[in-house]
């Protein structure tokens, strides 16, 4: 998709906007606010152990309809309704919410998550040292390692990988926003680490498109803006992908953060989303690049319309 509007060119990076599984949680919470709201039931809260995505704004959005965002099981009342966010939860915290609020659990834990979720057991369970390419403060990662019933390591860099010892049974699976690249690196030489070698490649569908739309917008144009919060892993990989094929990025969470020098000298830019930024968060970013500041140059554009 391209918009002209003065000497600017905008390009926008395909898909943008939510994926399946961030989708998939989104819809499934805002039933489960509604339903309580109509119910009349723990006046109208729905409670999430961390944010249910990783998208400040979007959460700041469902907070204003009933979300309560709490960072332990212990702020969730007993009885309330929980929401377990699409990063997934280990399940012993599972269990625990189960315990504490009986049948009003909402696990929206996403499909591939799961997935990497069960893998992780699976390799456990037959006698595989499961090794996790991830980050290990990531909640994702973390609710996978709490699958695994033996011993368990993440690695998030290359020389991480290369300082794993030799292994008899070695089983590798993958955060589900990992970088193609790292995975198929991190593969051969784990090659030469294990006597027996099992690997699921558990990146999800929709971040390799959208790493694959990053690296054929870098091409096209002299500068690329990427829209996501700075805690999102898959923005995080988006934007590490555009720097390493050398283009000029601008990370921003929304329009409000655009700073007009960056435009300067700039013929063509491109528009690239992680998989948790909303849809209407691109639409505010587009809108602002097409106002009259756009035809100005952006000369001190700090985001904001003119009133």
């Amino acid at each position: 998709m391209e918009r002209e509007q003065g000497k600017i060119i905008v390009e926008v990076a395909s898909p943008t906007g939510f994926c399946f599984g961030v989708k998939r949680a989104i819809e499934s919470l805002e039933k489960c606010i509604d339903e309580c709201a109509s119910a009349g039931e723990g006046n109208g809260k729905v409670y999430s152990i961390g944010m249910p995505i990783h998208n400040p704004q979007e959460v700041e959005r469902l907070c204003r309809k009933g979300l309560v965002v709490t960072e332990s099981i212990e702020d969730v009342p007993e009885g309330a309704s929980v929401f377990i966010r699409a990063h997934g939860v280990p399940p012993c915290v599972k269990k625990k919410l189960q315990e504490r609020c009986g049948g009003r659990v909402t696990d929206a834990t996403c499909p591939f998550v799961k997935n990497a979720q069960e893998k992780a057991a699976l390799l456990s369970g037959e006698g595989y040292f499961l090794l996790v390419l991830g980050d290990p403060d990531h909640p994702e990662v973390q609710a996978i390692v709490g699958c695994a019933s033996g011993d368990v390591s993440v690695a998030s860099s290359l020389s991480e990988v290369q300082g794993l010892g030799k292994k008899d049974k070695l089983g590798v699976i993958s955060q589900t926003t990992q970088k193609t690249e790292f995975f198929g690196a991190a593969a051969d030489v784990l090659a030469r680490k294990a006597g027996e070698l099992r690997v699921f490649n558990t990146i999800c569908g929709a971040t390799t498109r959208r790493q694959d739309a990053v690296r054929k917008i870098t091409g096209t144009v002299d500068g690329l803006i990427v829209v996501g919060g700075r805690i999102s892993a898959n923005t995080a990989k988006l934007v590490e992908i555009a720097r390493s094929r050398g283009c000029d990025v601008l990370w921003i969470e929304h329009a409000g953060e655009l700073d007009g020098r960056w435009f300067a000298g700039k013929a063509r830019i491109g528009i690239a989303a992680g998989a948790s930024t909303p849809d209407w968060l691109i639409e505010e970013l587009k809108i602002a690049i097409e106002t009259s500041q756009v035809s100005r140059g952006m000369e001190g554009y700090d985001g904001r319309d003119d009133d």
